[in-house]
């Protein structure tokens, strides 16, 4: 699709408000095309008034620019993230992923209440944006097309680079933040903020280039500990330092307390994106990460050998359909229900000190369904299993590794 099968109709354009936002809405609208900018409210920390993002559409041309809430929406999905330890190749805990499905979900019912059956985007032709905005719609209302500039010919020949576009603003009088100096470009929700392109796309340039927005880096964090207190109900955290809160009100106490002390700020990554492409990004989720933490320390009470085996096997399946945009499918309801059962058990009381990005166990209270036990595993001459009881069980273990040392199968030295 190009922008003459738009000419006379009208899009809807899911903006965050920065330079390909404005540059999209004013290109589109200067062919002859109506454009709805729609902007998830998710907390960006690094907006100082979200609500100007609007202000800033209709300026660049949008016949109409609306914001609509999608902080709860984003709060609930990053839970099941993170109840699925969710990190994408170990490291990157999915938080820009997730804000795109929380983004579509939020939109969707303002763009069919206006009977819009175009979407459009301004992600790249070489990134996994692309993907996600167009997966989500495509599961949840598959009448809708796309419509994306990136991959139009005429769009691409006259503004395909970040230079092209800053000059078309300036050129057009559009009031834009970017220029040509700035260093990289940054993606924000309340659950993290990734960092990527201009400078960082060297392996020479170090994570100490950004300028942190969640928090301090781990090198300027407070030189003392701070004590923090999660605690979590049936998988769901309901309290921090004793005093209860909803979800929101828990990642933004969470991302003030770990972002203060370096916790999930500058995790640098070279990861591989979903068309095949790496990419390097430096990402910060204080709160999420510190979440995380929380729950990953229930669970390593609550899971026996084999289910621990089971949930890893579905945590790296989980975290790797949640990145390349599949949380409407059927996939991830099935990952989910896995996922749900377990945090079930999931109620605990954690303390951890935190300093300098570094985290600390200290203790963990009224956890009921903990399989742990001081007496069962201790070393000294107490508890209900006997040393003596092992040894039934290794003449049996130990009869397969004689017979394969007979038949000269074993490994030599």
């Amino acid at each position: 699709m190009t922008w003459k099968d738009l000419r006379g109709g009208k899009v809807a354009a899911f903006v965050s408000g920065g330079l390909d936002s404005t540059t999209v809405i004013h290109w589109l609208t200067s062919h002859g095309i109506k454009v709805l900018a729609v902007t998830a409210d998710l907390g960006q920390p690094d907006e100082k008034n979200l609500e100007d993002v609007p202000r800033r559409m209709k300026a660049a041309g949008a016949t109409e620019a609306i914001l609509v809430p999608g902080k709860e929406i984003l709060a609930r999905y990053m839970l099941q993230v993170i109840q699925g330890l969710g990190h994408y190749e170990g490291k990157y805990l999915n938080t820009t992923g997730i804000a795109r499905m929380a983004t579509v979900a939020a939109a969707l019912g303002e763009i069919k209440k206006r009977g819009i059956k175009i979407i459009t985007h301004g992600a790249t032709g070489r990134g996994n944006d692309q993907v996600r905005f167009e997966l989500a719609p495509a599961m949840l209302e598959p009448n809708i097309k796309v419509y994306a500039p990136w991959r139009d010919p005429d769009f691409i020949s006259e503004l395909g680079g970040r230079k092209q576009m800053i000059e078309y603003c300036h050129k057009n009088g559009l009031k834009i933040s970017a220029t040509l100096e700035k260093p990289y470009s940054t993606d924000a929700n309340f659950c993290g903020l990734t960092h990527e392109a201009g400078k960082l796309e060297s392996l020479k340039t170090p994570t100490s280039l950004v300028s942190f927005i969640m928090g301090n880096s781990p090198q300027k964090a407070p030189n003392r500990e701070e004590r923090v207190s999660i605690r979590f109900e049936k998988g769901v955290p309901v309290s921090v330092n004793g005093k209860r809160m909803n979800l929101v009100g828990i990642f933004e106490k969470l991302n003030k307390i770990a972002g203060k002390n370096g916790v999930g700020i500058g995790i640098d990554v070279v990861e591989n994106r979903r068309i095949g492409i790496k990419s390097r990004g430096v990402y910060e989720s204080p709160g999420a990460s510190l979440l995380e933490i929380a729950y990953e320390k229930i669970l390593e009470l609550i899971l026996d050998g084999n289910r621990r085996e089971f949930f890893d096997q579905v945590s790296r399946k989980f975290a790797k359909a949640v990145y390349r945009g599949e949380w409407f499918s059927p996939l991830i309801s099935d990952l989910l229900a896995v996922i749900s059962n377990i945090s079930h058990f999931a109620t605990g009381s954690v303390t951890f000190d935190l300093y300098k990005g570094n985290v600390s166990f200290v203790k963990m209270e009224n956890a009921p369904h903990s399989l742990y036990s001081s007496e069962r595993s201790s070393m000294e001459k107490i508890g209900e299993v006997s040393h003596e009881a092992a040894q039934g069980y290794l003449d049996l273990a130990t009869v397969v590794a004689r017979a394969l040392a007979y038949a000269k199968q074993t490994r030599k030295i």
